[in-house]
């Protein structure tokens, strides 16, 4: 069994300390610095394609076509996205000066915060560690990678990439496990992105806050579906049944819980049933693109789930193997601990609802969700957008709003903080300075004392 070795503190702080000296000597701020360094990101991932897909199918079992789809297609979309709009993004931007203000100019520098940290879960480990990486080599930040020890195969094969393809006094990588973490936030950085659970979000907002250091938190939480009787019956089944089943529901924008029309209920179970076998086979164990939960304690955790309702499709396990069968549960009590904890794992509880408005007052009850997803004629499903919070949201389909690099992606509430993907990226990474530069040429009087001709200049103000 692959094994992960704890980087030292003491190699931490050495690393840390590199990097401020680097960030310092002011390379990082050119433009051309920084698309080189994106086009060397991008080479190494597309030569070592192969042994991160291996890796994914070692750790998770994650079929080639799924990890080039949800992980290395992402990256690659979003470097292309940069490499595109960089120098448009990153440079100064014109603003409106009043003509209280002459003779001046204004306009806002998008300028590096300095080093960050990059702490990335298990579920998505190379899009969600080297995606946000993309935006801070884009900033012109240095970076400090901290990948997930319960894919170890994966994460090795990032510090193998990692090493290979940069200088660590500009990128860094550091293995280990929750001593590490506890480690890593004993050091000052310049901004901190954490993607993972809400209490773990809480622990790295708590060690930010020693250094007022700004925090972008990629959380969890509950994202419901709503289905109502207006929506597509079998297309929102195979949909739901696709999002449910992509990575075993590990996904942190998987629908966690179905809010479902009474009147549609059956259908949708017969047609969610069908949708599983079109997608997996008779038998999810024997299909290649059928994802393993990460560990036995997830495991554990997710199957004690299957006790919380009345299984209606699926309910197989296999603790040996770590296998799920992709589930609906019915007759779900709202206090159960499948209502209450995000699940991150292939069962779906379903709640029978009578209309949209009860539908968005049942999530409105509950704290605000990463992701929400809506079956429902066009005017209903924009109710339940109105009229509801979340991080994202879909309309007749299911996580594929993350896949679109020119929107962002972030939380709400409990959810999470901040945004990025694409130019939001950069914005998460970069200081916005504003400057007013105002000319020598002319110094006009009215400002200074003793303010001669004030009922003048107050018709300025």
């Amino acid at each position: 069994m692959t094994t992960i070795e704890n980087t030292s503190t003491a190699q931490i702080s050495a690393i840390v300390k590199a990097q401020c000296a680097f960030f310092a000597s002011h390379k990082t701020l050119s433009v051309e610095y920084r698309m080189e360094m994106l086009r060397r990101l991008r080479k190494a991932i597309t030569d070592n394609e192969e042994a991160l897909t291996d890796a994914l199918r070692t750790d998770l079992n994650k079929s080639y076509e799924e990890a080039y789809l949800t992980e290395i297609s992402i990256v690659l979309g979003e470097i292309d996205n940069f490499l595109k709009n960089l120098p448009r993004w990153a440079a100064p931007s014109k603003r409106k000066t009043p003509i209280k203000l002459f003779p001046s100019k204004s306009y806002i520098l998008t300028e590096p915060l300095g080093v960050a940290l990059i702490i990335a879960p298990w579920n998505y480990p190379v899009q969600l560690l080297l995606n946000p990486l993309v935006g801070a080599i884009g900033a012109g930040c240095t970076a400090v990678l901290k990948p997930s020890p319960y894919v170890p195969n994966v994460a090795l094969a990032l510090e193998r990439i990692i090493k290979a393809t940069f200088d660590e006094e500009y990128i860094a990588i550091v293995q280990g496990h929750r001593e590490v973490n506890t480690a890593l936030l004993k050091e000052r950085y310049d901004i901190i992105f954490f993607t993972g659970s809400p209490d773990l979000g809480r622990v790295v907002m708590r060690a930010a806050a020693e250094n007022l250091t700004p925090v972008v938190l990629e959380l969890g939480g509950k994202s419901p579906v709503v289905v109502d009787r207006t929506a597509d019956i079998k297309l929102a089944a195979k949909r739901v049944a696709w999002g449910k089943s992509l990575n075993a529901g590990q996904t942190c924008i998987a629908p966690d819980y179905l809010l479902i029309h009474r009147e549609v209920k059956e259908e949708f179970i017969k047609a969610y049933k069908k949708a599983l076998t079109e997608l997996l086979g008779n038998d999810a164990t024997k299909s290649e693109h059928y994802v393993r939960m990460v560990s036995d304690r997830a495991f554990m955790r997710v199957a004690g789930y299957l006790d919380d309702g009345d299984i209606r499709c699926g309910g197989t396990t296999n603790a040996e193997e770590r296998y799920i069968e992709p589930t609906l549960l019915d007759n779900v009590s709202p206090d159960s601990a499948i209502m209450r904890e995000e699940i991150f794992g292939p069962i779906l509880p379903m709640i029978g609802i009578e209309s949209i408005d009860e539908a968005i007052d049942f999530i409105l009850q509950r704290e605000k969700p990463l992701a929400l997803y809506v079956f429902a004629e066009q005017q209903e499903a924009e109710r339940v957008v109105k009229h509801t919070s979340s991080g994202g949201a879909c309309i007749n389909d299911v996580i594929m709003h993350i896949a679109n690099e020119y929107m962002p992606f972030g939380g709400v509430g409990n959810s999470g903080m901040g945004r990025y993907h694409g130019r939001d990226s950069l914005y998460s990474f970069s200081h916005r300075r504003s400057v007013l530069a105002t000319s020598t040429k002319i110094d006009l009087p009215f400002r200074y004392m003793p303010y001669r001709w004030f009922s003048y200049i107050k018709r300025l103000l």
